[in-house]
């Protein structure tokens, strides 16, 4: 159960601490005094989001921290599996600085949002007033109808099992995508890879072909030139060799007298083998280099459609060639085998569906079993309402496809009067009749859920007189099983209260302050005074109030 509710710097609120009890505890207080403005301050611990709107000095923090009593409630398992330390007095907090960072702890230890709001889920309901709005929404009733159920474990294996289906799904459409595209491009893809295959491209062959080509295109002139040196070097007329071996031989005849001779000699022989070496070499060059036009002419074809691909696949080099063609291998590889991946997906996607059509089943057994006590709960709580000749039942139906939620749809079908057709709630409903059907609900839902507390906030809108009263003693039962805080107008509701806080307003200066209290006896009989007339000195409400009380 709530225990305190600690809150500073937030909206009208500079700072207030309330102590709550268990039972029936009771809040009221003038429009516009600033109930919502607790509620608002709650719903922060329950991990709803807020902005720095919230702050009354924008340069404090906002704190807003509750105590809750946990220990019939079995959470450990929940502290345990987020590494939080449990204790039987647990505190949540939130707090939202001036830069407008949120920041969540559990028994002081820092959570993220997603942490705070399912341990306070497990402890706290909030029935707004929006909700009876929400009555009318069929995801709305069948969460109702689930909770009633008590389908949580169940709902979470069936969502397990279609998170899985509908991964594995979407994998199998794209790769379905996937291989109708590729098929579509295999034909192109094998083309290309064909011509570059049937290329028998060598790596550096494209740099061996131009330097050849170049030593072809001239040939003419590389046999001229090696000819001609050949023919300075070696001619019978004028031959540099045969005028220069001459010279060495006089230089060898003096050299057995004179030592310059024979260092110069043996100079110039050098110069001369060096000189018949490049002779011979120059006259190989020239006999081996021939003008081979049909050489050229499949150097330059080879060349051409190297480089043809090359244009083609917009690439430099032959290397660059050969990964484009070992690239499209892979592809072409790649395509054959989508087939086999394909079928594979496919038995996946069979035990999946077969696993997932069985959960489902499990899951619609699991909430019509429900439809008899649910109507008969809703209109026997609604009889003792006052709707003595309501009619309430579920109708069920199945979806085409699978959801997050199963494959059921549930309508609320609501008749107020004999003999009148049943309909859709939304349809049909008058703004105190959803009241009575909320209370009916919410009792039903606390008969199925174990939880500490229950908050609500003027679920009796639309009602008066005799059905307040016993909407008062329904809530009175509820309180018997759980914490129930509820915030009411209505002054029959208020007096069937154990404990009774009053919201109010005060000024000091020039700034207005929202705060609460818990009130005594004789306090408690002048607001409820207050509330039967509006005047707390009236002597008849006043005696009216000790009644009620009484």
């Amino acid at each position: 159960m709530l225990q305190t509710l600690y809150i500073k710097n937030y909206a009208l609120i500079d700072k207030l601490s309330i102590e709550l009890n268990t039972g029936f505890n009771i809040i009221t207080g003038e429009t516009g005094a600033g109930k919502s403005i607790l509620l608002g301050a709650l719903g922060l611990i329950l991990g709803q989001r807020a902005d720095l709107s919230v702050l009354r000095d924008k340069n404090k923090k906002c704190t807003v921290e509750g105590s809750f009593d946990i220990k019939n409630y079995q959470l450990s398992d929940f502290f345990d599996q987020h590494e939080l330390d449990y204790d039987d007095q647990t505190i949540l907090r939130r707090e939202i600085t001036p830069a407008g960072k949120s920041r969540a702890f559990i028994n002081d230890t820092p959570v993220n949002l997603k942490t705070i709001r399912e341990l306070a889920l497990q402890l706290i309901d909030i029935h707004s007033q929006h909700q009876n709005l929400e009555l009318g929404n069929r995801l709305f009733q069948l969460k109702l109808v689930d909770l009633v159920a008590q389908n949580r474990s169940i709902l979470e294996k069936y969502q397990q099992a279609f998170r899985l289906y509908s991964s594995t799904k979407s994998t199998y459409n794209k790769l379905i995508e996937q291989a109708d595209q590729a098929r579509k491009d295999l034909d192109y893809f094998e083309f290309q890879f064909n011509q570059l295959d049937e290329a028998k491209l060598k790596p550096g062959e494209q740099e061996e072909l131009e330097a050849e080509q170049n030593q072809l295109e001239h040939a003419e002139e590389i046999k001229l030139t090696f000819g001609q040196l050949n023919d300075a070097l070696e001619g019978d007329e004028i031959g540099l060799l045969s005028n220069l071996k001459d010279q060495v031989n006089r230089l060898n005849k003096l050299s057995d007298f004179l030592p310059e001779a024979k260092e110069l000699h043996q100079r110039l022989e050098s110069c001369y083998l060096e000189m018949k070496d490049i002779s011979d070499e120059s006259a190989g060059v020239a006999e081996k280099v021939e003008h081979d036009p049909s050489r050229i002419q499949l150097v330059n074809d080879r060349l051409d459609a190297i480089y043809s691909l090359q244009q083609k696949f917009n690439v430099a080099t032959v290397d660059e060639l050969l990964t484009e063609r070992d690239e499209l291998d892979l592809k072409i590889n790649q395509i054959a085998s989508f087939d086999d991946e394909i079928a594979e997906l496919e038995n996946q996607l069979n035990e999946q569906k077969t696993e997932l059509n069985q959960v489902t089943e499990e899951l619609t057994t699991s909430r019509k079993s429900v439809t008899q006590v649910f109507g008969d709960s809703v209109v026997g709580m609604l009889q003792k309402l006052g709707m003595t000749n309501a009619a309430f039942q579920l109708d069920f139906e199945q979806t085409p496809q699978h959801t997050i939620t199963g494959k059921d749809e549930v309508r609320f079908l609501f008749s107020a009067n004999k003999s009148a057709a049943l309909q859709e709630i939304s349809k049909i409903a008058s703004g105190g009749e959803m009241s009575r059907l909320m209370l009916a609900l919410k009792s039903l839902i606390t008969d199925s859920k174990s939880l500490p507390t229950i908050v609500f906030d003027e679920i009796d809108t639309g009602i008066s007189g005799e059905i307040a009263v016993k909407m008062g003693d329904i809530l009175k039962t509820i309180s018997t099983r759980m914490q129930v805080i509820n915030i009411t107008h209505l002054p029959q509701i208020a007096a069937k209260g154990d404990h009774h806080y009053q919201v109010h307003k005060f000024d000091e200066g020039d700034e207005t302050f929202t705060s609460i209290r818990k009130l005594t006896d004789n306090e408690r009989i002048d607001e409820l005074a207050q509330m039967l007339s509006g005047d707390r000195n009236s002597d008849t409400a006043r005696e009216t109030a000790r009644e009620l009380l009484d």
